[in-house]
């Protein structure tokens, strides 16, 4: 299983960018996907959740309305889109496959997923 995350780089504060992960090996639109952030010395966080063949999808608050996860099957592809981007958005950015939905809203726990891509850096600025 091989997850690889792009789209990364040096955005304005309120602007926007997508990140890609392609993934291979499994059927991303038939598992739990996330995706999560770490900024150095802190906890990775999960940012969002999505599981497309059952039509699931949550947020943690502070992405929520301005974040949207989507599934592409063809592709299988996951996407973020982030929009009205924060400094604090400032993070590296990784996508992660799991073992399966748990009853959200609830955190996003990276105990839950199993695979790993190495991440793309998003960095925020003035």
């Amino acid at each position: 299983v091989h997850l690889t995350e792009s789209g990364g780089g040096t955005v304005a504060v309120g602007g926007s960018a997508t990140l890609s992960c392609v993934v291979s090996g499994l059927n991303s639109h038939r598992t739990v996907m996330g995706w999560f952030r770490q900024v150095p010395g802190k906890q990775r966080e999960g940012i969002a959740a999505i599981y497309a063949a059952a039509e699931k999808i949550t947020y943690v608050d502070s992405v929520k309305g301005r974040f949207s996860v989507s599934s592409d099957a063809a592709e299988n592809t996951i996407y973020l889109q982030m929009a009205s981007l924060k400094s604090e958005d400032t993070a590296m950015y990784f996508c992660a496959a799991g073992k399966t939905w748990r009853e959200y809203p609830r955190r996003i726990d990276t105990d839950d997923f199993v695979h790993w891509g190495q991440g793309t850096q998003v960095t925020v600025s003035e």
